[in-house]
C-alpha cells in the first residue's frame, strides 16, 4: 500500500476536514484549532497511521478528541441563545436561515460525542460502522448516542413550543 504524501493529502482533504470540524464545534475558530491540533498530531505519525488504518477516520477522530480536550481544559460550555420575533409579524424572507440557526442552536446543547454522532450521520451521511471508527466506540454506542441526541432534541423542541 502506497502511503499518500501528507501535504498532498491535507491539500485534498483539508476543506472537508474543516467543514466536519465546524459541524462538530459550531464555531469557526474552534474548528480551525481542532483541525490544526489533529493535523499536527498526525504529521509525526503519518506513515504509521496510513499503514495501520484509514487516515481520514483517524484524523476525524482526532478532531473530535481535540475539541473535547480543549473544551475540558477550559471548562467552558456553550449556552445557546435564541432571538425569536413576534408571532404577529409578517413572514420574514430569512425564515429558512432562522430555522437553520435554531437547529444549530439546539445541536449546540448536545454533549460533544452526541453532537459528533449526529453530524456524522445526518450531515456526512456515514454508516454506523464508520462513525464508530471515527468516534472510537462500537456501532451500538453510535446508535445509542444518536438515539439519546434525538430524544434530547425532541424534548427541547417540545419544551420550546410549550413556552412560546
Amino acid at each position: 500500500m502506497e502511503i499518500p504524501d501528507f501535504d498532498e493529502w491535507v491539500a485534498v482533504r483539508g476543506a472537508a476536514l474543516l467543514r466536519f470540524a465546524y459541524l462538530v464545534t459550531r464555531d469557526h475558530s474552534r474548528a480551525e484549532e481542532a483541525v490544526q491540533d489533529a493535523l499536527i498530531a498526525a504529521y509525526s505519525r503519518w506513515s504509521r497511521i496510513c499503514r495501520a488504518q484509514d487516515p481520514e477516520a483517524y484524523v476525524r477522530r482526532s478532531i473530535v478528541n481535540a475539541d473535547i480536550s480543549r473544551w475540558r481544559r477550559f471548562f467552558r460550555r456553550e449556552t445557546p441563545t435564541s432571538d425569536t420575533g413576534s408571532a404577529d409579524a409578517a413572514p420574514d424572507p430569512a425564515d429558512a436561515q432562522a430555522d437553520h440557526d435554531a437547529v444549530w442552536a439546539l445541536c449546540a446543547t448536545l454533549p460533544p460525542k452526541q453532537r459528533a454522532a449526529v453530524v456524522l450521520r445526518y450531515y456526512e451521511d456515514l454508516p454506523d460502522a464508520e462513525i464508530a471508527l471515527i468516534l472510537d466506540c462500537s456501532p451500538a454506542t453510535v446508535r445509542s448516542q444518536i438515539h439519546r441526541a434525538l430524544a434530547s432534541l425532541r424534548t427541547a423542541i417540545g419544551t420550546e413550543e410549550v413556552t412560546s
